[in-house]
């Protein structure tokens, strides 16, 4: 849980929604014009094709429907910025769930189906509505901020995967998931010796020691959205990208590789 009197970001819920909404339609239309060549490549993520990492982008927006379906949850237990330590354990059931529930339709009617879902599901069910997630219950508004992470992440995989796919990436949701993942590092790591800036999206400060109050920060770290993505979620290694100058870390407390990734 966040530390006592931690103030915890917020998000405009409408721009939240939009942007999700936004993100998946962007998959989904290229997703469409994947070749069978294509969907038969390895998308980096284990041994999961192109094609079935397409197919769990449509469950993700299919599983959000699916959750306000269900009951409510009781009492909210999670924060957007805490959900990134919750995840670890379920990467197997997740994956078995989305197989289950996509089994084997064709991507078209894949995303077809979902994004009907989930636009029916959202324009039915207010911001404070809570679900009852296997990781713990969550309001509306606060797990749709987690899923500009998983869009955004897994757009930039598909890109990666196949070269000159240029699936856009929304700017609200690429903030989105740029802030969460920067306030779940202050999290892991409170304090004020450390200042992350992620340029035009988020400025934290973490670690434990000497903190500043005026002028230059003595350690300072700066990237950008897209390295910074990969870095908390493993997709990049921390020295790696210190090395290839993605990352410009100064300051003998700005080695964050003990601290990265958040989430895998």
């Amino acid at each position: 849980m966040s530390p006592a009197g931690k103030k915890l970001r917020s998000y405009d819920s409408a721009k939240i929604r939009t942007a999700v909404t936004a993100q998946f339609g962007h998959v989904a239309r290229s997703a469409a014009e994947l070749t069978p060549e294509q969907l038969e490549r390895p998308s980096g993520l284990g041994d999961w094709t192109v094609a079935e990492l397409a197919g769990h982008v449509a469950w993700i927006a299919d599983s959000l429907a699916a959750g306000l379906a269900r009951p409510p949850g009781a009492v909210p237990e999670l924060r957007a910025a805490e959900w990134p330590f919750a995840t670890a354990s379920l990467a197997g059931k997740i994956s078995e769930a989305a197989r289950e529930t996509l089994g084997g339709a064709p991507l078209p009617e894949l995303f077809e189906r979902a994004a009907g879902r989930l636009a029916s599901a959202l324009a039915e069910h207010p911001d404070g509505r809570v679900l009852d997630l296997w990781i713990g219950d969550m309001t509306l508004a606060d797990f749709l901020v987690t899923r500009t992470v998983e869009l955004v992440v897994h757009t930039d995989d598909l890109n990666r995967a196949v070269p000159g796919l240029g699936i856009p990436l929304e700017r609200q949701a690429l903030a989105a998931c740029t802030r969460l993942l920067a306030d779940a590092l202050a999290l892991k790591a409170p304090g004020g010796s450390v200042e992350v800036r992620i340029p035009p999206f988020a400025v934290v400060q973490c670690v434990q020691g000497p903190s500043h109050t005026r002028g230059t920060p003595p350690n300072v770290v700066e990237t950008d959205p897209l390295t910074w993505l990969r870095l908390a979620t493993g997709r990049t290694d921390w020295a790696g990208a210190v090395d290839g100058a993605l990352v410009r870390a100064s300051g003998e407390r700005a080695d964050l590789s003990a601290l990265l990734p958040l989430m895998s």
